[in-house]
């Protein structure tokens, strides 16, 4: 026996995702015959006969062995991470809600990642055709019909769009195209076209639905109705008459009224008992059932469970106590952690999202420090300051009100890739003030010329006027000639006759040089060159992004002259 598969919709935020699954659910509740689509908590059960009625001709003289489709109500990557279990994720499919006006735009490429590190098979529900320029609503049940009843024009600009959106999908790993042109789809993401406002498209979706989930799936949908249930908090929720409860999806098994369970806590599991489970009724008022059997959504009631947060496991206890409470925890340990290494400190409003954040840093090989789930505490913000690496001394924040914390840098959002976008563009910043600073005590590059007839002051100390070839002239450093030999120490540089801290290319100077004497050490029309050491040649080509091509030039030549008695210098 079979159970229905768990099906999330996922997308960027106007793209439709909501919509698309109320049409879903409309299109169900208009077809169906009464008792076909079951309401459950953040989900809804449509079944295979409804399933079958608003397909139609797609799904004719097909063998289907599942029950329908259980549809999670609650869109969005949150609620995808929120759907965890050990190993992956508790959707068994997804669809992905495309614009096909908007394209792909970063949050859907954040649903790409999240869908390929789970592996779970999607399908992409190209939205908004209705919206297509010149797109004409023709009567027809299927998409395909009423897309080849449109002008030639509005053909090949709906093309073009759907081709545009596959090349960006293959730039990130995705090889995908429209699903009556897909001939493996082990290989290859179906690609329906639809108008989640007017229902089109719906009847393509839920086929190729069905064909991933008998594609697939067949082995993962197993069902043993009598075994112990396993399942997933998805929301934590105080509840007028009830207090808290919790919302769970149960992926497998039973679960039933005076049932012992098991959750997943932050420093230990949660054993208490069942005291009720509620379903919805047709006009939404939460109704007592004695049990329920995967998959479904079902909101739970039980003693001692305030501190429990979303995204933790959830097990019935069937003389299996010990095992499953090592068990459980593990499974909480893999994400919430706490190192003494170097890293930066993470906080999430549940595992799930904190399992994704976690996640997306390993890929982008950003340390961590320690990473669990709740408000912001003082252990957090002492071990963000206890960082060596500067870079290491922040506390980033998904879904988690930050307050009013000033000791340490805090960068929080609600969107994931957003956050990690906005810790790299924060390192970058930081990275560079801190090159930026290194850079401020080395010497930097600059070349010069000895004017003809700006001979001063011979000596005692010299005088000679100068114009800065290219780079920039600092006072207190030592110059060159271009044969090698030590010219003397800049004391001074003066600018009509007032002292300046530096000159830049063009600008003519007066330099004072002790120690030397015009006419004799050197003389008008010389080039010289401002010296440095090995050391300070190497960090100024650790530093090159920030050197102007002008003082990239000048190193090179300087580093010829000091190259002709020491072939390896600054090697």
């Amino acid at each position: 026996m079979l159970r229905q598969p768990l099906v999330v919709v996922m997308g960027n935020v106007d793209s439709g995702k909501t919509k698309t699954l109320d049409t879903i659910r409309r299109t169900a509740v208009v077809e169906s015959e009464p008792g076909a689509i079951t309401q459950m908590i953040s989900s809804s059960s449509i079944s295979l006969k409804t399933i079958q009625k608003i397909c139609g001709d797609l799904l004719k003289n097909k063998q289907i062995e599942i029950p329908g489709l259980v549809f999670i109500d609650t869109p969005g990557h949150a609620a995808f991470s929120n759907m965890r279990k050990r190993g992956g994720n508790l959707a068994d499919l997804a669809v992905l809600v495309i614009d096909i006006n908007e394209g792909i735009k970063p949050q859907t490429e954040e649903c790409i990642t999240i869908l390929k590190t789970y592996k779970t098979p999607f399908v992409i529900a190209l939205n908004k055709i209705d919206l297509v320029n010149g797109w004409r609503k023709v009567e027809s049940k299927f998409m395909l019909e009423m897309i080849s009843k449109q002008t030639p024009q509005i053909q090949t600009l709906i093309e073009t769009k759907l081709y545009e959106i596959v090349g960006k999908l293959y730039n990130l790993g995705i090889q995908a195209d429209r699903f009556d042109r897909v001939d493996d789809y082990t290989k290859t993401i179906a690609i329906v076209p639809c108008s989640a406002k007017d229902g089109e498209g719906v009847p393509e979706l839920l086929m190729v639905l069905i064909g991933l989930a008998l594609k697939y799936l067949e082995e993962n949908l197993q069902l043993n109705s009598n075994a112990a249930a396993k399942g997933t908090v998805l929301e934590v929720k105080e509840e007028q008459g009830l207090g808290t409860s919790l919302d769970v999806i149960i992926y497998e098994g039973k679960i039933r009224v005076n049932d012992p369970i098991i959750i997943g806590g932050l420093n230990e599991p949660i054993v208490t008992k069942v005291k009720g489970l509620f379903l919805p009724d047709e006009k939404n008022k939460y109704s007592p059932v004695k049990e329920v059997i995967a998959a479904a959504g079902v909101k739970v009631n039980a003693v001692g469970i305030k501190d429990v947060v979303a995204g933790m496991p959830i097990f019935v206890i069937n003389n299996d106590e010990k095992e499953l409470r090592e068990k459980i925890q593990e499974e909480v340990e893999e994400v919430v952690m706490e190192t003494d290494g170097e890293g930066i400190v993470v906080k999430a409003d549940s595992l799930g999202s904190l399992e994704a954040v976690v996640g997306m840093l390993k890929q982008k090989q950003i340390p961590l420090k320690k990473a669990s789930v709740g408000m912001i505490t003082k252990k957090d913000i002492v071990a963000a300051q206890a960082s060596v690496d500067p870079l290491n001394k922040i506390i980033l924040c998904f879904n988690v009100n930050p307050g009013d914390i000033k000791e340490v840098k805090i960068i929080s959002h609600n969107v994931i890739y957003q956050l990690i976008e906005d810790l790299e563009k924060w390192r970058d910043e930081e990275t560079k003030k801190e090159e930026q600073k290194e850079l401020l005590g080395l010497i930097r590059p600059a070349k010069i010329k000895f004017l003809k007839g700006c001979t001063f002051r011979q000596n005692n100390p010299c005088v000679i006027g100068v114009e800065i070839i290219s780079g920039t002239l600092r006072p207190d450093i030592d110059l060159i000639k271009n044969n090698g030999d030590v010219v003397g120490h800049i004391k001074t540089i003066e600018y009509e006759k007032e002292s300046v801290k530096e000159a830049e290319r063009g600008i003519q100077v007066a330099l004072s040089i002790p120690g030397v004497t015009a006419g004799r050490q050197i003389h008008e029309e010389d080039i010289f060159y401002v010296d440095m050491n090995e050391n300070n040649f190497k960090k100024l080509k650790e530093f090159k992004k920030f050197l102007t091509n002008d003082e990239v030039n000048i190193l090179k030549e300087l580093a010829e002259i000091k190259r002709r008695a020491n072939n390896l210098w600054g090697v």
